[in-house]
């Protein structure tokens, strides 16, 4: 007797989204050897991960740790949300006496500055650009406080993780930075003129300040009207091998892209010349060769340190393009998930510009990659 001759056609449906894998673990895993499982949702009892694969023997920096959860946290400055979270990270296990043990390590964040009721008017609207009703048509249910597990809450959990795979990328002299470059129409000069130590010295993360005061008078603004505006994460890994990276399924380009895109409000991603050079021909733009005794260097960059998939050795740079924030304190039309036309504002408190606090979830979910790619060089070579 099939399953449909036993329950009603409801239950038959719930079965079967079930079977079809919209409740599988590998959903919200992220990696190849080093494995990242994240969970929990922006106004539960914690957040938290699972980082697999994570080698041992690693001397584990607290502190550090927590200066990176501190980049991402909420309420970090006045043109941030409101939303105020310690963001301690809590250890459960593979680490002992400081150091890594080759075991998973679990580790929890846990949600404190909470104000459910804000989000109350929302239980039963579905937001414009948000996951709200693709959400709900998946799973056929949604928790509707700060959109629950489609909240960018959970990216405090990709910084946690890459905080330790940033400790090991360190032994091994690579080194990953990324900074703002774009807020709407205002943009940085070229990154080569940039001196990204000034990156962390205002509030913005834009390592020219004179750009970064106008950006950050800009969001100020939008801020106070109850508005938002996105723009451009740039980040720089240096230090890194020849080698990472696959020619076909597993390019170091493809991985770094997909890692990108996951990131929520995430609408584009390049490296190298990227879109910019769509105007230049094959021969501006190809990276000739050249030798100086044993060393073959290439004598431009264009490539952005990857080519065929594989990293050549030179600095890998690449962008990342942030939407606006999609929730607005501006009357908006909408539709109910009765299907009834509606007018609504938004409550709660939001981030008028998501890019500062992005910069450390960009440097983070880098680090995770090039970390995963440095144990599948490893792997495949023995």
């Amino acid at each position: 007797m099939g399953i449909c001759d036993v329950h009603a056609r409801h239950e038959c449906e719930i079965d079967f989204r079930y079977l079809s894998g919209a409740n599988q673990g590998h959903l919200n895993t992220f990696g190849h050897i080093l494995r990242l499982t994240g969970f929990g949702e922006s106004h539960g009892a914690a957040i938290g991960g699972v980082l697999d694969g994570f080698p041992p023997g690693i001397p584990i920096d607290f502190s550090f740790i927590q200066s990176e959860m501190d980049r991402r946290r909420p309420g970090q400055s006045a043109i941030t949300t409101d939303r105020n979270e310690a963001d301690a990270v809590e250890f459960l296990s593979g680490i002992f006496e400081g150091t890594s043990t080759g075991a998973p390590v679990a580790f929890i964040i846990r949600n404190a500055d909470k104000k459910s009721a804000d989000y109350d008017t929302l239980r039963h609207v579905y937001r414009p650009s948000h996951a709200d009703y693709t959400y709900a048509q998946k799973y056929g249910v949604r928790d509707h406080r700060g959109g629950g597990r489609s909240s960018a809450r959970e990216t405090a959990v990709r910084v946690a993780a890459g905080a330790l795979a940033k400790m090991v990328l360190r032994q091994k002299g690579i080194h990953v930075a990324g900074y703002v470059s774009q807020v709407g129409a205002i943009t940085c000069p070229d990154s080569e003129t940039l001196d990204l130590s000034l990156t962390e010295t205002n509030s913005v993360r834009c390592p020219h300040p004179e750009t970064a005061a106008k950006m950050e008078t800009y969001i100020a603004r939008l801020k106070a009207e109850g508005n938002t505006v996105g723009g451009t994460v740039s980040a720089r890994v240096t230090g890194c091998p020849v080698g990472l990276g696959a020619p076909v399924y597993a390019k170091l380009h493809a991985d770094l892209g997909a890692a990108m895109l996951g990131i929520n409000a995430v609408k584009g991603f390049d490296y190298g010349s990227g879109f910019a050079g769509l105007d230049k021909t094959g021969q501006e733009l190809n990276d000739t060769f050249a030798a100086e005794g044993d060393r073959i260097y290439t004598r431009s960059n264009h490539s952005g340190g990857i080519q065929g998939g594989i990293s050549n050795g030179n600095d890998i740079y690449f962008r990342v393009a942030f939407k606006p924030v999609a929730t607005l304190k501006i009357e908006q039309d909408s539709v109910s998930d009765s299907g009834e036309n509606i007018r609504f504002r938004a409550e709660g408190r939001h981030d008028p510009c998501v890019l500062p606090r992005a910069v450390p979830i960009v440097e983070a979910m880098a680090a995770l990659v090039l970390l995963d790619h440095l144990l599948l060089s490893k792997t495949l070579a023995v």
